[in-house]
């Protein structure tokens, strides 16, 4: 008997997908979405064919490749601060007032064996380096000495706690952006530590917590309050960090030339004493900066920013060699700075080229037709009537009032204490300025309450007789407090006139937050006048149908001030921050490609021309690129700092860091949607900068290539007075987005009324508008209710503004019939700080 093989039905057989190679895997669907750059292979970019791109050889070959650029940039960065060459910039900045920063570099000078010479310089022969120390003493200029910084130093102190001032400053330095960080526990020559090993153990580790809430990467705070044995080991390894490791990388200045000054020398030009004498011009000379070029090279041709001061043109570089000592004689360090003053000569390194030098002008010239427009003023119908009458109109363009006949107005004494100024007696209540009547009673009681004030004023008089130096003092009158530091009193007058702006200005602070409080309430709402039509008073505004999608022409009602700034081809694209972004990279590119200008490390004296003499004395000098001292409209995300619990709103004065500019601006706010671009390219007006999201703030101001690696920090100065601390309020920080002079920023008004009578679905509403006519102008406008309905009106009812509506469902009485209006807001110019 034969036996019969057994098969499946083909039916049951699995047939799985094939491998297709096109498609990406799920780990590098993974990676992608973590914000991983993925490896650029060397098959894809490969000439030869592709049987020899698989070869292990080439692949070898590009990781190799790599290598070497890592290691050569590493190479470069370390000589460039190799022994004789470029100083380590390091800011030494003390967190508390009980700790001297200068006595702690004292000590990392002494545990070398050499001294801080007269320009903050530190020779370090044991590492082949040296060390350039700036000691800033205010807010600002610290904030100054970090553009330029390799390092920061920070000294803490062992027993006092960081105060609000302290605090404020590591937050705005973390926004600004830290190059590395040393932390140091601070001590002085003289003073030692009595603590016990475990108690500094315990100080250290606390110390260490809160440095790393600001700088995470932070792993270690050095002791300089120890016993002399130890401190001068932990000096030395606080030497070593500063000395050995690589300063990190700041993306902002990668690519541009920057310039730590010196010497500065200012020299009046010829041209100013032509000008008049009456008229007061501002100074203008030619100001000469030595020091090292660090980062990119300088171009002649190029604009220069000086923080705080502006932009201006190079005249010339030249060269300011330093003298190097003779072998045959042992110099020290101080021997080396004596030298210093009396450097070589100089020698002309380049000069702009006057066909190739870019423009001081960062405004389009107006047309001359609207400049005689805007100049030209028409005399007013008041003007003409009161020409015709021979009289003279004030001001305000109004009638003077005329003069009051002789022996018509009665004049008033008022008795006055001894001693009382004309201030002090606008306070005191007179019976005349309470009412018309003179009764006797008052009058009398006024004269005793002057009475009582004089006798006050006597014995105060004769309490005070022994202090003499009031007097010389100008009516200040020092008081000490055990040992606290003496303390002056002010003025009585001064003392009231303080008082009372202090007042006012507490007022308003309140008026502010109640109004923050009802907008947070009732967002965009506001009551439709009824003094005037609505058509008047909403004229520049429009309905519409969908906010994300409904058509608006950005150059529709432009202002004058958009004839003035600048532009770039793609602007009338949405995403006209791709086009900022290609025109940036070619310019980039070209910039590198001809790599025109002095090399880095290179010791100069950069001569600026038409430079003002001002104070305080310029820090550092930052070359621009190209286009970057023209203006346009600038985006700048902001995210409000937590601590800060003022009311922000749109268009108030505040101070702006970024980068290397720090500017004086009134930003508005508008709503950010993360990089997703609405199609009409419409975005909401925010009044008021709000905590717990990230908002976009605008403002007309010159151009900055490094978007989105340029931070920036919003500073308000107002607050100096009512602040503890004495410093600037940290607002907001962020970063600086893609310009774009099409972004549309749109202000909502809701107007509001009340459904009158209901009937399922149409209702009577009133108190949205007070006249007919208004009803009919904006009844082509959709509605909507609080609740989610939409509908439009249907007809006018009556001569009050009362309209029948009809909606989409049935709505509620206790429901809002809404309408929400837009128009278009412009940013404020920016000035320099």
């Amino acid at each position: 008997m034969v036996t019969q093989q057994h098969h499946h039905r083909p039916t049951l057989k699995q047939s799985n997908k094939s491998f297709k190679s096109k498609h990406a895997s799920k780990g590098s669907l993974k990676d992608a979405q973590k914000g991983k750059a993925p490896r650029s292979s060397p098959k894809l970019h490969s000439t030869i064919s592709n049987d020899s791109a698989q070869l292990r050889l080439n692949r070898r070959n590009a990781a190799k490749q790599a290598q070497l650029t890592k290691r050569q940039s590493l190479v470069d960065s370390r000589r460039l601060f190799g022994s004789g060459g470029t100083p380590r910039i390091v800011v030494v900045v003390s967190l508390t007032s009980d700790v001297d920063s200068r006595s702690c570099v004292e000590l990392l000078a002494l545990a070398l064996g050499e001294v801080v010479d007269g320009k903050e310089k530190l020779n370090a022969p044991r590492f082949k380096t040296s060390l350039q120390f700036l000691f800033p003493d205010t807010f600002y200029s610290t904030l100054d000495a970090l553009l330029i910084a390799d390092y920061l130093l920070l000294v803490l102190s062992p027993s006092v706690e960081v105060d609000e001032k302290g605090e404020t400053l590591m937050r705005t330095m973390q926004s600004v952006g830290m190059p590395s960080v040393v932390a140091v526990a601070g001590g002085s020559i003289q003073e030692t530590s009595t603590k016990t090993s475990k108690e500094q153990k315990e100080i250290l580790k606390s110390l260490l917590s809160f440095t790393q809430y600001f700088v995470p990467s932070l792993n270690r705070v050095y002791d300089l309050s120890s016993p002399p044995s130890s401190a001068s080991s932990e000096a030395l390894n606080t030497v070593r960090a500063l000395c050995e490791s690589i300063p990190a990388e700041i993306k902002w200045r990668t690519g541009r030339s920057y310039l730590l000054a010196d010497q500065l020398a200012w020299v009046e030009s010829d041209s100013n004493n032509d000008s008049k004498k009456d008229a007061e011009p501002t100074v203008l000379g030619s100001l000469s900066m030595t020091g090292i070029i660090r980062g990119a090279s300088l171009d002649p041709n190029r604009l220069v920013h000086l923080p705080g001061w502006g932009d201006y043109q190079i005249d010339k570089i030249l060269s300011a060699p330093l003298p190097r000592p003779s072998k045959t004689t042992s110099k020290t360090n101080a021997d080396f700075m004596d030298q210093d003053d009396a450097p070589l000569e100089s020698i002309l390194l380049a000069e702009p080229t006057p066909s190739e030098a870019d423009s001081l002008a960062s405004t389009n010239p107006m047309d001359d037709e609207e400049e005689l427009q805007r100049e030209q003023t028409w005399p007013t119908d008041e003007e003409m009537r009161a020409a015709d009458r021979d009289i003279d109109l004030d001001v305000e363009g109004q009638e003077p009032i005329p003069d009051a006949p002789k022996g018509t107005t009665p004049k008033r004494i008022k008795r006055l204490p001894k001693g009382m100024s004309e201030y002090q007696a606008a306070w005191v209540v007179d019976s005349d300025d309470e009412g018309d009547d003179n009764d006797e009673d008052e009058q009398n009681d006024a004269d005793s309450d002057v009475d009582a004030v004089e006798k006050d004023a006597a014995m105060d008089e004769a309490d005070e007789v022994d202090d003499d130096a009031e007097s010389s003092t100008g009516g200040k009158k020092k008081v000490r407090f055990g040992d606290q530091e003496d303390y002056e009193d002010l003025p009585q007058d001064e003392e009231e006139a303080q008082l009372a702006s202090w007042r006012l200005a507490r007022e308003k602070e309140k008026e502010r937050e109640k109004e923050e409080q009802t907008h947070t309430l009732f967002p965009d709402e506001l009551d439709t006048p009824q003094h005037i039509p609505a058509q008047q008073r909403f004229a520049r505004y429009r309905g519409l149908r969908s906010f994300r999608t409904s058509p608006w022409d950005p150059y529709e009602n432009l202002p004058r001030e958009y004839g003035r700034i600048f532009s770039w081809e793609g602007q009338g694209d949405r995403r006209g921050g791709g086009a900022f972004k290609r025109m940036e990279r070619s310019i980039m590119k070209r910039v590198e490609k001809e790599g025109k200008g002095i090399e880095p490390s290179t010791r100069v004296t950069v001569v600026l021309k038409k430079v003002p003499r001002n104070s305080p004395s310029p820090l550092s000098l930052f070359a621009l690129h190209p286009h970057e001292h023209k203006k346009t409209v600038l985006n700048l995300t902001a995210i409000r700092n937590t601590e800060y619990t003022r009311s922000v709103r749109s268009k108030d004065p505040l101070v702006l860091f970024m980068g290397f500019r720090r500017l004086k601006v009134k930003p508005i706010y508008s709503a950010y949607e993360g990089g997703k671009i609405p199609p009409n390219n419409v975005h909401k007006f925010l009044r008021y900068l709000r905590h717990g999201g990230t908002s976009m703030a605008t403002i007309y101001g010159p151009v900055m290539f490094g978007s989105g690696k340029v931070s920036c920090v919003l500073l308000r100065e107002a607050d100096v007075e009512a602040s503890a601390s004495g410093t600037p309020a940290l607002v907001a920080s962020g970063t600086l987005a893609a310009p774009s002079t099409t972004r549309i920023i749109a202000k909502r008004v809701i107007l509001t009324g009340h459904p009158f009578k209901v009937h399922k679905k149409t209702a009577t509403v009133r108190y949205m508008f007070f006249n007919a006519a208004d009803v009919d102008y904006f009844s082509p406008i959709q509605l909507h209710t609080k609740q989610g309905r939409t509908g439009h009106i249907k007809e006018s009812l009556g001569t009050h503004g009362y309209f029948k509506a009809h909606f989409d469902g049935p709505i509620s009485q206790m429901d809002t019939v809404c309408m929400s209006l837009y128009k278009r807001v412009w940013p404020r110019w920016s000035e320099t700080r």
